[in-house]
């Protein structure tokens, strides 16, 4: 009977709710610079994507997830947003 408690988050996006491990995390850490955080376990604030490339476009036009992050991106972090993106899938695949 014991159901396993699946932690879940919004897509900054798409504004959809799904399980965390459907998402991607991105993360302002306290040192400052911005990474792409697999596994969801690196300290510093954090913001959820699915992983789909129109979420992240979306993410990235409309400043989204300098909102999010209460940071702004630099070039630099910007560039590497989109070379993950453009190795997503175009929409999220359905788990």
């Amino acid at each position: 009977m014991g159901h396993k408690h699946v932690p879940l988050r919004t897509c900054i996006a798409c504004r959809q709710v799904r399980a965390k491990r459907d998402m991607v995390r991105v993360v302002r850490p306290p040192a400052g610079g911005l990474m792409i955080d697999d596994r969801g376990k690196a300290a510093g604030r954090g913001a959820y994507l699915c992983r789909s490339r129109r979420c992240w476009t979306l993410g990235l036009k409309e400043g989204r997830l300098e909102h999010a992050l209460r940071a702004p991106l630099s070039e630099q972090d910007r560039e590497l947003l989109r070379v993950y993106c453009e190795q997503l899938p175009e929409d999220q695949p359905e788990g």
